[in-house]
């Protein structure tokens, strides 16, 4: 009898604890309930302000090279394709040179002869004023021989200097490479005959390193935020997953006008990876113009009304509804610019019913 008496009270108790507990629980969760429950806090983060334009692989001004030819003759050697890197100074090409020698022998023979001219000339002379002293030689013919070692001296250099030419011309015999590059056509093939007499014969073109930029067009009403030295990516549809990276250079003071939509022209260096991209690609870039510390919130969060945006903040077992000044918006998030910290505790979405919700004025105030 004691036992079942015992027993009773024990599930008594039980049932008691059970019911408090299961109150205590159904008023916590209506609360939250009246609120919608989400509760979220402002995330501090570094935003970043971009500008979007499209843009075109350009060469640079002056790093397409045409190489070309001095001298008439046969293409004896080739040694570069389309496609070949090149340094400096490196060989090209080369031209039959076999005129150019026999042209420097004969200057060479020519030179010989005026040089022994011009010693004949002088031992003449020589004689004679030693003649011409002892009164045996005629003052006019001591005269003669002096213009003539004059004449000879002059014969002697001008040979010289013929033979100089043809030197100089033998140095034009291999065509080298005035830049460091990748050679982008060839225009001339081994075994032709090439005419160098009004214009240099172009033999291939090479296109210098680091001769890529990037030319984007950027709307007028974005141009203001753009400054020399904005760090830029962007992509291209030949590497769409890639990012190259690049950094504006300067920007055109005229606008370019399409269509009847102004824009301007802005030039970017690109940093990294050129060897990749070719003239004329068509980017799509993004260039960086700001970052700068703010609170988000999502976008669920910020409610809109006749007097702009607010938020609803619980505070205790009540909400306040409170004004905010919101800026970008970017994935979901909305940039809190003023009206809340990063202690606020807001409400997402809240389903306000009147039993829970005290209309605070003063909490409805940007602080």
């Amino acid at each position: 009898m004691r036992r079942s008496f015992f027993w009773v009270v024990a599930c008594l108790l039980a049932s008691i604890a059970m019911a408090a507990g299961f109150y205590l629980v159904r008023g916590r969760d209506g609360k939250a309930a009246a609120a919608g429950g989400q509760v979220v806090h402002p995330e501090k983060r570094t935003i970043r302000t971009t500008v979007n334009a499209t843009g075109i692989v350009r060469l640079r001004v002056g790093s397409e090279v045409r190489v070309g030819s001095q001298l008439s003759g046969i293409v004896k050697k080739l040694n570069v394709t389309v496609g070949s890197h090149v340094q400096a100074g490196q060989v090209i090409a080369e031209i039959d040179d076999r005129t150019i020698q026999a042209r420097l022998a004969d200057a060479n023979a020519q030179a010989e002869l005026d040089g022994t001219a011009l010693e004949r000339a002088r031992v003449e002379y020589e004689r004679a004023e030693r003649l011409a002293g002892q009164g045996l030689v005629p003052l006019q013919q001591k005269q003669d021989l002096e213009l003539a070692l004059r004449e000879a001296k002059a014969r002697y250099a001008k040979s010289l200097r013929a033979r100089d030419l043809v030197a100089v011309d033998l140095s034009y015999v291999p065509i080298r490479a005035p830049i460091s590059g990748t050679v982008a056509s060839v225009s001339t093939q081994e075994g032709e005959t090439v005419a160098a007499s009004f214009a240099a014969p172009t033999f291939v073109t090479i296109i210098g390193e680091h001769a890529l930029q990037l030319v984007g067009m950027v709307d007028e009403t974005d141009i203001a935020h753009v400054r020399s030295g904005n760090p830029v990516t962007f992509t291209v549809d030949a590497y769409p997953a890639r990012d190259f990276p690049g950094r504006v250079e300067s920007i055109a003071p005229k606008a370019t006008i399409v269509s009847g939509v102004v824009n301007y022209e802005v030039t970017i260096r690109i940093t990294d990876s050129a060897q990749l991209l070719k003239p004329d690609m068509t980017a799509n870039l993004s260039i960086l113009t700001a970052e700068s510390e703010a609170l988000l919130l999502p976008s669920s969060a910020v409610q809109r009304d006749g007097n702009g945006a607010f938020v609803y903040i619980a505070a205790g077992t009540n909400v306040q509804r409170r004004q905010v000044i919101v800026g970008s918006k970017e994935n979901g998030m909305v940039e809190i610019r003023k009206g809340l910290s990063a202690t606020d505790s807001v409400l997402v979405a809240p389903i306000l019913k009147d039993a829970t919700v005290q209309a605070n004025e003063a909490g409805s105030k940007t602080p």
